[in-house]
């Protein structure tokens, strides 16, 4: 198997000519696409239905190409949009296509892989809590083995799309005699990430379950991953899983690497993450290198405590903007200017994504330039 990433500049959350020209040139296989991540042009809260029409659209688009229905699409490849494109950054889509390749593995060299999985829906009570964490393990232990990936080392993102509590969700968990994490709709996302992403460090060995508890989950910040990126939405129920990372079972020029932002202006993070996967850390990147950088995926947070290398920011006191809109633009433009372009996969709300203000951060790159 070979993994291949086609990246696609997107005029709306509706813009499906992109990926409709690279299936006329030949160039993609539109049932063969384990998964799509896109950064849409909404406010990245609760009521960001740019993402769900995105979904519907891509859905749709898929299913006429491929002559299936969308509930059959749906099945097959996940979707997972990502609201907030505030400063520079560029909607877009990412495609992850995992194509047939005759030639075998070269020795002793390992590429990108892919692996897909999801959980069962959740309840609202679930949402946020131990549950959501055990069964997000469970399925990112399952895609490591659609993947082939067999050490956790050589996991380097895991995507997770998960759900939010709506007010209709909360209420009829209360009618059911069940209590929620939280009933705070815009808190419930965080809740949902961090459960998430601690789900993520505990199928990676980043921290034991021992130490996990509801109480620990958005509060015990020194628990992190360093490989999670998590999304929540209205528009699912269950966790949609993606694992990115390296197999000698796959073939392709394409290799995965990644690193931790410790904070918002972490660039030297990304030069290693860069180095990690072969590319000189000169920033910034230019040329031939540029050309071989594939995509971009990260996360941004604003720092808990106010400050950033003891200078103070005023994300968090901002009653206009949410903080986590603040914290997009500021790593997406930090990166943006090291990277040479701003189609990055930049995602807010970093609960036990890395340390509190930085964040993971993760590049696939080809070995040599084409």
């Amino acid at each position: 198997m070979q993994a291949r990433i086609h990246r696609v500049a997107a005029t709306g959350p509706d813009d499906f000519s992109g990926i409709a020209a690279l299936v006329a040139e030949g160039k993609l296989r539109p049932e063969r696409v384990l998964a799509v991540l896109g950064k849409t042009e909404g406010n990245g809260c609760v009521n960001d239905f740019t993402r769900g029409f995105a979904t519907a659209s891509l859905k749709a688009g898929f299913a006429e190409l491929t002559g299936r229905l969308a509930a059959q699409v749906e099945e097959s490849t996940l979707f997972v949009m990502s609201g907030g494109t505030e400063g520079g950054l560029s909607p877009h889509w990412l495609l992850f296509e995992v194509a047939d390749d005759d030639s075998p593995p070269v020795p002793g060299r390992k590429a990108l892989a892919l692996g897909s999985a999801r959980t069962r829906p959740f309840a609202a009570h679930e949402v946020g809590r131990m549950a959501q964490v055990r069964l997000t393990a469970k399925a990112v232990r399952a895609a490591m083995e659609q993947a082939g990936v067999v050490n956790e080392a050589d996991v380097h993102y895991v995507q997770v799309k998960c759900p939010l509590l709506t007010r209709a969700r909360i209420e009829a968990a209360r009618a059911a005699g069940h209590d929620v994490a939280t009933e705070d709709t815009y808190a419930s996302m965080g809740a949902s990430r961090g459960a998430s992403a601690l789900g993520v460090a505990l199928a990676l060995g980043e921290v034991a379950e021992a130490a996990l508890t509801d109480a620990t989950i958005c509060r015990n910040h020194a628990l992190f991953s360093r490989r999670a990126s998590a999304s929540a939405g209205v528009e699912l129920l269950e966790n949609q899983i993606l694992v990115v990372g390296n197999s000698d079972r796959w073939s392709g020029e394409l290799v995965a690497a990644h690193d931790v932002m410790g904070d918002a202006i972490d660039a030297a993070a990304f030069a290693r993450a860069l180095a990690s996967a072969g590319i000189p850390p000169a920033l910034p990147v230019a040329g031939e290198d540029a050309a071989r950088l594939v995509a971009v995926l990260a996360k941004a947070e604003a720092s808990r405590s106010g400050t950033i290398r003891g200078a103070r920011h005023t994300m968090l006191d901002d009653s206009d903007i949410q903080a986590s809109r603040h914290a997009r633009a500021m790593v997406g433009g930090v990166l943006a200017a090291t990277a040479g372009t701003t189609l990055l996969f930049v995602s807010g709300g970093a609960e036990h994504q890395g340390p509190d203000g930085g964040g993971p951060v993760a590049v696939i790159a080809r070995r040599t330039a084409t």
